[in-house]
């Protein structure tokens, strides 16, 4: 066969067109991953914004408040008031060994406090030391009440970050300060940052901490607490426990056990769950949408290379006539498809983990970042090996047809 002009300039066309359309093709690999990685980053992202709400506490904790009863139980009738008191800590410890940590609360709402000309309202709690193994603190300045402070009942406290920044707009430590909360004088001892939206006892930030044994003489509470705190030992479901709980407590105060709505039960495990099982399905869904992007454009990808095989019918022929053996054939095709899917694919995570980092800084708060919009480094090894694969599987039907072209068919086709 003469190699004359018009064969060269029709090689060069078909070229040409299969750019065009492989450019095309490679966005559907690119939008495909692109979608994947996206999606993912923005799931961990709404993941760990959701869990602040939970943030520094126990992944095992419950707590029980007491509310009206709504059931008669031995001749007391339906809507009686009860009250929570100190020895229902010793009673839970003595009597469910599976408890590692009981330890009681005592809440005062619209409270106020004042520093020099600055003022904020705040929720008053009173706690012992051992709270910190219920509700974490994150301690910004200072430390967390200790068991000498409830001993010698110290007119100390700990206080929530957006009480802090009231108070403190210019910054600064605070620790050693004196402070008035409600009527009386109190030393600043530690600065709590944590940002927890979980409303036990208030919001994290507006929280004046103050020794549990101080508060019941500062505001006369006598024996009476309001929320009852507890942790399970290592291996322990506070699930399991919590009939147990309630039949001790309905037992002390005369309160049916079954009577959900008097002895009010909150199960930390059962939330982080409740959110662990959303995410699983947000998780799946996203994969599924993703992989099946994936999947259409590494159809598009083998179907674009096979238009080009059948236009470069020629060219494979003058390849074959000249030399070139079916091993090497299929190395061209396969290379062509695998570039096409790795760059295309790449340049997807690449322009989604743009995007997420932009979604990152927007969540910064003074210059630290609150929320993580951002996939694992190998949840995007695992990608590229994915569109690697798909970039050889997407090639191999192509190549098989490009290995059994003969130059003599070649030659009749021109």
């Amino acid at each position: 066969m003469r190699l004359d002009l018009d064969t060269y300039k029709e090689i060069l066309d078909t070229l040409t067109r299969n750019k065009t359309r492989s450019l095309l093709t490679g966005f559907g690999v690119f939008w495909g991953i692109f979608m994947l990685v996206f999606l993912m980053g923005g799931g961990n992202g709404m993941k760990e914004n959701l869990q602040k709400n939970f943030e520094g506490f126990a992944t095992n904790s419950g707590f029980v408040f007491p509310s009206n009863t709504t059931k008669p139980y031995k001749g007391f009738r339906k809507g009686r008031t009860w009250q929570l008191e100190y020895n229902d800590v010793e009673r839970l410890k003595s009597n469910v060994y599976e408890l590692d940590v009981v330890t009681p609360v005592l809440m005062h709402f619209n409270g106020s406090i004042i520093h020099g000309d600055k003022k904020a309202s705040c929720t008053i709690n009173g706690v012992l030391s051992d709270y910190n193994s219920i509700e974490a603190p994150s301690i910004r300045y200072g430390r967390f009440l200790n068991e000498m402070d409830m001993r010698q009942r110290r007119k100390v406290c700990v206080i929530g970050k957006k009480v802090y920044n009231d108070l403190y707009p210019s910054g600064g430590n605070p620790c050693g300060d004196l402070v008035r909360v409600d009527s009386i004088y109190y030393k600043i001892v530690g600065v709590d940052f944590g940002t927890s939206n979980m409303s036990i006892g208030g919001r994290k930030d507006q929280k004046v901490i103050i020794p549990l044994t101080l508060m019941q003489q500062a505001y006369n509470e006598g024996n009476r607490i309001d929320l009852l705190c507890f942790t399970g030992k290592n291996g322990e479901r506070m699930t399991k426990l919590a009939p147990r709980i309630r039949q001790i407590i309905g037992k002390a105060h005369n309160v049916d056990p079954t009577d959900e709505k008097a002895i009010m039960f909150i199960n930390t495990e059962e939330m982080f769950g409740m959110v662990d099982s959303l995410f699983g399905g947000v998780n799946f869904l996203i994969w599924l949408v993703g992989i099946g992007t994936l999947l259409a454009g590494a159809i598009g990808v083998s179907n674009i290379m096979l238009v080009t095989v059948r236009e470069r019918t020629t060219e494979i022929g003058i390849r074959r006539a000249i030399g070139a053996t079916p091993k090497d054939i299929l190395s061209q095709i396969m290379t062509e498809s695998l570039l096409l899917t790795a760059v295309a694919g790449m340049s997807g995570i690449l322009f989604a983990v743009m995007l997420l980092q932009m979604l990152q800084m927007g969540s910064m708060e003074n210059g630290m970042v609150t929320v993580h919009y951002q996939i694992g480094f190998w949840t995007a090894i695992g990608a590229t090996i994915m569109i690697s694969i798909l970039g050889m599987l997407a090639g191999l039907p192509p190549a098989l047809r490009a290995m059994s072209v003969k130059p003599v068919d070649a030659m009749r086709d021109e």
